[in-house]
């Protein structure tokens, strides 16, 4: 069916909707790009003038496309290299989606991302859906064409499950830049202890490489364990010149809501360190330095003015 300007429009007008949807569900830029391709196809072959509402059409499509798309994921991630971490979206980036409450900024961050990846794809969906977008219960069972009360339970357990990993509040973004200015600076020092005041009892830092690049498989665990990783991290050495090929450049951004140190060599993003930072101290590091997730963060690092950096590594 060849579609009018209208029906284009109509279907332009969503997308960023809908690839916002995607990436909370996917925790990937780019299969949700695909997703939404794909849910295009669909809308360029359906007869369009018979769908009433086209936005409840377009995402019944798009969700029933990423629901197909967790279930053959969670194969993939059994097989996956180390540690998994949703491909991260810089400040800026469109797909992050609405923002304006605190459950909107929640779902988008790397914690919650990961913590939905406990979920069942269908608990998933329906967190998503009415977490970060509102819909009620009512549309939601339309589109997993299941009852509104079965939705209702699908959210009560994916809320309990979300809340059981995550005890966390936020905090202001002024205090949550001094916290990450101070971290570098204790994390140059060559020392401990500095390090290990301004981290929480039970904080985790957590890195993917994907196997293209070296990470731990299992998380560090416990302040001091951190801060001692924390400290060889941001020491120069040779062996770290050496897989960097150049020098290292850090800069303070944010990355999906949160604090991030954004590491670049020659322009070229490697890496996205996220930081979970509560009223007690940086809670958790979350490092995506796999380089099939950074192509998107790359491209828009060169597309934005982000200024000098904090450090330099040499």
């Amino acid at each position: 069916m060849v579609l009018t300007g209208n029906q284009i429009d109509l279907f332009e007008a969503s997308m960023p909707r809908l690839k916002a949807i995607a990436y909370r569900l996917l925790g990937s830029a780019s299969d949700a790009e695909d997703a939404v391709q794909d849910t295009f196809l669909r809308w360029q072959s359906a007869d369009v003038d018979r769908i009433e509402v086209p936005e409840a059409w377009l995402t019944k499509v798009l969700t029933n496309l990423c629901l197909n798309q967790l279930t053959s994921a969670r194969a993939r991630r059994e097989t996956y290299v180390g540690q998994w971490l949703p491909e991260p979206l810089l400040a800026g980036d469109p797909m992050l989606g609405p923002a304006d409450t605190v459950e909107q900024r929640e779902s988008v961050s790397f914690a919650v991302l990961a913590l939905m990846e406990r979920l069942s794809p269908n608990e998933r969906v329906v967190y998503v859906l009415r977490e970060a977008f509102g819909y009620p219960h009512r549309r939601i069972a339309e589109i997993l064409d299941a009852t509104e009360s079965a939705s209702q339970q699908l959210f009560h357990r994916a809320k309990k499950h979300i809340a059981e990993g995550r005890t966390r509040t936020e905090i202001d973004d002024a205090a949550a830049r001094r916290v990450v200015d101070e971290f570098l600076t204790a994390a140059t020092s060559g020392r401990t202890e500095p390090l290990v005041r301004l981290l929480t009892a039970d904080t985790v830092a957590i890195g993917d490489g994907g196997g293209k690049v070296p990470a731990r498989t299992r998380p560090f665990e416990g302040a001091k364990a951190v801060a001692t990783f924390m400290r060889s991290l941001f020491t120069p050495n040779q062996a770290a010149r050496n897989l960097l090929g150049g020098t290292a450049e850090i800069h303070v951004s944010y990355a999906n809501g949160l604090p991030a140190l954004v590491v670049t060599v020659e322009g070229r993003v490697i890496s996205v360190m996220c930081l979970e930072i509560t009223a007690d101290g940086i809670a958790a590091f979350r490092n995506q330095a796999n380089p099939d997730k950074l192509e998107r963060a790359t491209r828009q690092w060169a597309a934005t003015d982000h200024g000098e950096p904090a450090l330099r590594i040499n």
